[in-house]
This record gives structure tokens, C-alpha cells and sequence, in this order.
């Protein structure tokens, strides 16, 4: 018997259509957590077929908005280190995971009514995380330009705090500040692009 066919991707249009729920639905959710699902619908202008068809259910959608908003910023630091020195790439990252604490923040309640699964919000949320974390902290300490032996569940400890600010104050300077802190431990003790392993005398 033979295989069936794989799974076909999405088309364009049906992608563009899911980023566009998922985009209007993570502002709408962090606003109220019980924003009716029609109303993220109009608003992402798809009919509800559309929106059931990649979204059964209140619980599926807030479970992929959380998803989807790890991923971007996740994806975020391979961008910035293909354009930026290491240093700055994830100098400018951390802002980015502010911004992402703060979104995380507004959508606690509405996690908290889509599931009460407390494993599958960490899940979601640690692999590709950590992996980003990883890949920056190789590329600046290849590059001379932070303490070695960091590893990402040091990077998590150190910025921990993001979680503890509330989204609802000036959460960017106190951010801002907490992370030029973070940034300041790390590059103390770094050796410098001299003295990066495998560097010429």
C-alpha cells in the first residue's frame, strides 16, 4: 500500500491569512483575556470558517499566539547575528525578549483560562528559546566579547527579573536598565578578540 501524500504547506494566502489571526489576536488577547474570538476575526478580516479552519478552538489559538510570539523572537537572534557584531546582536536581542516579557505578561490570564496545562506553556516556550540563547552566547564568546562559560540557564537566571516588572508601568526604562546590568556582568571578565580562542598572537 502506498504512502499517503505529506501534508501540503499552506498557501500563500492561507499563510498570510493564519499570521494575520495570530497577529491581531496576540493584541487583542493582551489586552482582554476573554476577547471574543469573532471580534479577532473581523478584525483580522477573515471569515470564520477561515479562522475555525486554523483555529478550533479558543485554546488552540492562545497556545499558538504564545507559540508563535517564542518562535519570532527565537528567529530574531539568527537575524541579528547575520547583521550585527556579536556584542550588539544580543545587546539588541534582549531588548526584544523585553518586549516579548511584556506581551507574555499581558497574556497571562488568558493562558491561564485557554489551559491548565503548566508543562505545556514551558515546553512551548524553552526549546527554541534556549536555543537562541545558545547560539549568542557562542558567537560573543567566539568573538572575545563576554565572560566565558555562560550557558543559557546562567543567561535565564541573570534576566529573570523582565518577569517581575509590570506591563502596565514604564516597563521599557526599567527594562532597559536591567538589561544593560545583565550585559555588564557578562562582559566582565570577557578576554577580548585577542584573546578569543584560536585568535593569532
Amino acid at each position: 500500500m502506498r504512502d499517503p501524500k505529506p501534508k501540503a504547506p499552506l498557501r500563500s494566502d492561507a499563510q498570510r491569512n493564519r499570521e494575520r489571526i495570530l497577529e491581531v489576536a496576540l493584541a487583542e488577547l493582551t489586552r482582554a483575556a476573554d476577547a471574543p474570538l469573532s471580534a479577532i476575526a473581523k478584525k483580522a478580516c477573515v471569515g470564520q470558517g477561515t479562522f475555525y479552519r486554523n483555529f478550533p478552538s479558543r485554546e488552540a489559538l492562545v497556545l499558538e499566539v504564545y507559540r508563535y510570539e517564542v518562535q519570532q523572537v527565537a528567529d530574531t537572534a539568527d537575524q541579528l547575528l547575520r547583521t550585527r557584531p556579536p556584542d550588539r546582536a544580543l545587546r539588541e536581542w534582549m531588548d526584544r525578549l523585553a518586549q516579548y516579557a511584556m506581551a507574555k505578561a499581558g497574556l497571562a490570564d488568558a493562558l491561564r483560562k485557554a489551559t491548565s496545562a503548566r508543562g505545556t506553556l514551558a515546553g512551548l516556550g524553552h526549546g527554541p528559546l534556549t536555543r537562541a540563547i545558545g547560539a549568542l552566547i557562542e558567537a560573543n564568546e567566539g568573538a572575545g566579547t563576554i565572560r566565558p562559560g555562560v550557558t543559557p540557564e546562567d543567561f535565564l537566571l541573570a534576566i529573570a527579573g523582565l518577569w517581575q516588572i509590570d506591563p502596565h508601568t514604564d516597563w521599557r526604562s526599567r527594562a532597559s536598565r536591567l538589561m544593560d546590568l545583565v550585559m555588564d556582568g557578562l562582559r566582565a571578565g570577557a578576554p577580548g578578540p585577542a584573546h578569543r580562542p584560536g585568535a593569532r598572537e
